[in-house]
């Protein structure tokens, strides 16, 4: 309890603030309060990740108090959104991909993801990325566009190339994570308040993922292919949650997709829009490869036990589906 309430104080001091101190205590407050739930398992791979964690994480907010330092140096300012030096500008954005987890800064989030609990994994991957998007919000018409641009169109590609062999599902969303951030950091200088709701929506939809894994205490691909006996209408939940992480029409992924090719089009910028959309493609393929793991019917251990779930089954998914389509095509 007494972290969950640091990790709140935390967040919530980074981004109500306007001075760098202050965000660089409250990212400091957060990484010292994950800590311990990284490593609460007293697992090799745990204190690993944990160690991973804080050395990626104490360098990234060396980075952000160096950067905020330079600026007040030459300018004189210590408001946030009076970041104006050049330098300090590219200090600042390579500390807040590393915090976030871009490419090239990108190597560290698989493997903390994957030697963390599940639950842990979800505050990694949400509440933990708020803070630096909103450091990006409040800097992004300072920063940088080409460089921005480099970093979503690498994001996007390697999160979806780095996810392809994968069969560890924690490392499988850690390249998802990976490569949607790569989709915020694309449109965040020309309409940040959409990177916000793409963050959002990606928040929402992540949660329904970690917690259907933590229910039905899934892993490992091997094992999602024989949770169906277990609990059906959940799969039935995780396929469209999954199809909605991959953005496919009509559920609510395909909407903030949707917008962002809309703005980088209206910002004539048609061709890196193209690009990040036929990069997706690569992580198209492992959400579907998900997907069907959900849907696969290995043998249980007793026939009649299968052919109870199968007739039950395909129902179902056609109700969460149709009910999920009637519902997106609501005016």
């Amino acid at each position: 309890l007494i972290f969950i309430i640091s990790l709140a104080m935390g967040t919530t001091i980074t981004i109500s603030s306007n001075h760098w101190v202050l965000a660089w205590t409250g990212l400091e407050i957060n990484t010292l309060a994950i800590l311990p739930l990284i490593s609460k398992s007293h697992h090799p791979r745990a204190i690993e990740a944990a160690t991973k964690y804080f050395l990626t994480q104490a360098a990234a907010s060396a980075l952000v108090l160096f950067s905020s330092m330079t600026n007040a140096w030459q300018t004189g300012q210590w408001d946030i959104t009076q970041l104006t030096h050049p330098t300090s500008c590219l200090i600042l954005t390579a500390a807040i991909a590393m915090k976030l987890g871009l490419v090239p800064f990108h190597f560290w989030f698989p493997e903390v993801l994957q030697g963390s609990p599940l639950t842990t994994g979800l505050l990694l991957s949400t509440i933990m990325k708020l803070p630096p998007i909103a450091l990006l919000y409040m800097t992004s018409p300072s920063l940088n566009p080409t460089l921005l641009t480099t970093l979503a169109i690498l994001s996007t590609a390697l999160g979806g190339w780095m996810g392809l062999n994968q069969t560890q599902i924690r490392k499988i969303l850690a390249f998802s994570s990976i490569s949607h951030l790569g989709w915020m950091t694309a449109v965040v200088i020309y309409n940040p308040k959409l990177t916000l709701l793409n963050f959002y929506l990606y928040v929402v939809m992540t949660v329904a993922v970690f917690l259907a894994l933590n229910t039905m205490k899934v892993l490992k691909l091997s094992t999602l292919m024989t949770a169906w006996t277990k609990t059906p209408s959940l799969n039935a939940m995780l396929l469209l949650t999954l199809l909605s992480l991959a953005g496919l029409p009509p559920l609510t992924g395909f909407m903030p997709k949707w917008l962002i090719i809309q703005e980088l089009t209206k910002q004539d910028m048609a061709s890196t829009a193209t690009l990040i959309a036929l990069l997706s493609l690569l992580s198209l393929f492992f959400y579907l490869r998900l997907a069907y793991c959900t849907t696969i019917t290995l043998p249980p251990h007793t026939t009649n036990h299968m052919k109870q779930w199968r007739t039950g089954k395909p129902t179902s998914i056609m109700i969460a589906i149709l009910t999920t389509v009637s519902v997106m095509l609501l005016p």
